[in-house]
């Protein structure tokens, strides 16, 4: 890291051991399966909110990690807007997880998190060393960003009760790889001490 520029030019002011990572929740769920994925994601959602207010209390900064939805020219305003509009289906779940001012957001291209996108220098400034992934979907974009965040040394927290896809047995799956593949702890949001992590 260099010294001169320990925030980033006053873009990454926080620094914590642990960041909670928010995959891909704002999302209008416009596509196959989408109603049923919103079905999981509204109790999840819930959870998830309750755990970024704790999140907020005990100094851990949250990083939106979105897909970019469009071609390029999206960005978080834009996005929000979007999904916010009257008859899109995944607003009850944005209304639930807006960004506030103090969040961080990263746009990504593909899957993954890391792939292609600025996170590793983020999570670099902020000096993370525990990742906490949430969000949709669990068999998916959250496994691809875990495994990728596992090959960087992370330690991984995934609350099982804080991911969702389409169909709650693919999530189960999910979780049992990365337990049993990437070490990740599946404590849920309601037993996790965010001091431990």
């Amino acid at each position: 890291m260099p010294a001169r520029n320990p925030d980033l030019h006053g873009n990454a002011p926080d620094r914590s051991p642990v960041v909670l990572l928010i995959i891909d929740v704002i999302n209008d769920l416009e596509f196959d399966g989408g109603a049923a994925l919103l079905a999981q994601a509204l109790p999840m959602a819930d959870r998830l909110a309750a755990l970024k207010r704790r999140a907020r209390v005990a100094g851990i900064p949250a990083v939106y990690v979105n897909d970019n939805f469009g071609r390029w020219r999206s960005d978080l305003r834009a996005q929000i807007a979007h999904c916010l509009s009257e008859g899109v289906r995944g607003r009850p779940l944005v209304e639930r997880l807006l960004p506030e001012p103090e969040d961080y957001f990263v746009l990504k291209p593909k899957h993954s998190g890391f792939f292609s996108t600025t996170l590793d220098t983020l999570l670099t400034y902020l000096h993370a060393r525990t990742l906490i992934l949430t969000g949709l979907t669990t068999d998916n974009c959250v496994l691809c960003t875990a495994s990728d965040a596992y090959l960087r040394d992370f330690q991984l927290v995934v609350p099982h009760d804080c991911v969702a896809a389409i169909e709650p047995r693919h999530t189960r799956e999910a979780l049992a790889h990365m337990r049993r593949v990437l070490k990740a702890d599946l404590t849920p949001s309601t037993a996790l001490s965010l001091a431990a992590a």
